[in-house]
């Protein structure tokens, strides 16, 4: 089939995927619920990580799980929301362990495209999700998908950070050589389980540290729009 990527690395990278049956079973599913429902992100920004931190450039991989499923929100990069949306409860939170841990001002917006275009690589394991419906799209394909995503990124000879909050993203474990690479757990920064280890946590100074010792860290600061 055609690939969705415009992202020449990621093409040569996950080509054998989008010849798979399940791939070409995914996006017939795709197709079809948007004949008959609202389908968030936008079909132009599904595959937008991909395109904001090509293969080559991924030096951090943090990993969420299904899109914003309210209006406007999703625009295909996990845990970042589109400019003069209101900052949803786990970005909130994120925040707030950026200014404790880096003591970086808490910007106006949740747009995190910046941290995208250093080499963030900002993957949800599931990439639509039909409107006011969270999980609907879970099991139909994408997260096959998704995992070849973080099994290539393992492939990598320069070293990676993972991050994984959750219980959810820490499953992903077993894709990862952690005698390679750096994987960063905790809690999710959910209003749910916040307390319950990601406050604290620190992970944005570790993942800087970590960057370091190989070249440039990670400017966290988003600007405000």
């Amino acid at each position: 089939m055609t690939t969705p990527l415009r992202s020449s690395s990621w093409r040569s990278v996950l080509a054998a995927e989008f010849e798979k049956p399940y791939f070409q079973t995914l996006q017939d599913f795709i197709s079809t619920e948007r004949q008959t429902q609202t389908i968030f992100p936008a079909a132009a920004d599904v595959f937008a990580a991909f395109e904001l931190t090509p293969y080559e450039h991924v030096r951090v991989l943090l990993l969420g799980q299904d899109p914003y499923h309210d209006n406007n929100q999703a625009h295909g990069l996990c845990f970042s929301v589109n400019p003069g949306i209101k900052i949803p409860p786990s970005l909130a939170n994120i925040y707030k362990e950026l200014k404790t841990d880096l003591d970086l001002k808490i910007p106006n917006n949740g747009y995190l495209v910046p941290w995208a275009q250093q080499g963030i690589l900002m993957l949800n394991a599931v990439l639509t999700v039909r409107a006011h419906t969270p999980n609907s799209h879970k099991d139909r394909g994408w997260e096959t998908f998704t995992d070849a995503v973080i099994s290539q990124v393992n492939q990598k000879t320069d070293p990676v950070v993972f991050i994984l909050w959750g219980a959810y993203a820490q499953k992903k474990l077993k894709l990862i050589d952690t005698s390679r690479h750096l994987v960063i757990q905790s809690a999710h920064p959910s209003p749910l389980s916040a307390r319950r280890g990601f406050f604290g946590s620190k992970p944005f100074s570790a993942i800087n540290t970590a960057l370091k010792s190989r070249g440039t860290a990670i400017d966290w600061q988003i600007p405000d729009l």
